[in-house]
């Protein structure tokens, strides 16, 4: 699952987030994170598939991420779903915090990372969830893709 890209590792990513929302936007966030948590996300043992990002008290949360506890951390570890501040400008908190209050649309976490200064980021994702007919919809053009490019390979 962690893989190197020329920008950076990473270290998880929500495969679920295109099929359950049609993100319309995408944005690079920092995270608040202790020490313990940050070796573990190094060793790749972070899942985001459940999280989202909540506003709460003027600043933005990323809620249900789960980053597995460093077992060499002794007394001193982590709570592994925490939740953990959003580093934003205020500017994009502002446009974030007004499409999730206004608009019904969701912020939810599409990868987290290591950039190439080795800095954990996350990539969010502002979507409107899609109804089951969308998601319908999705899969039949994903597999009427996977279809003709198998015709394609066979026909030559």
């Amino acid at each position: 699952m962690a893989q190197k890209s020329e920008s950076g590792k990473l270290v998880a990513e929500n495969r679920k987030a295109r099929f359950n929302y049609a993100i319309e936007d995408k944005l690079e966030a920092g995270l608040v994170l202790t020490g313990s948590e940050v070796k573990s996300l190094r060793a790749g043992r972070a899942n985001i598939a459940d999280a989202y990002a909540s506003a709460e008290r003027g600043a933005l949360y990323l809620i249900n991420a789960h980053v597995t506890e460093y077992a060499q951390s002794g007394r001193a570890t982590h709570d592994p779903t925490r939740p953990r501040k959003l580093l934003l400008h205020r500017r994009e908190l502002d446009r974030l915090m007004g499409a999730i209050q206004r608009e019904g649309m969701t912020v939810v976490p599409l990868k987290l990372y290591f950039n190439a200064r080795g800095i954990a980021k996350v990539e969010l994702g502002l979507g409107k969830g899609k109804k089951l007919h969308d998601k319908r919809e999705t899969e039949k053009k994903r597999d009427w893709e996977r279809q003709k490019g198998w015709l394609m390979r066979d026909k030559g």
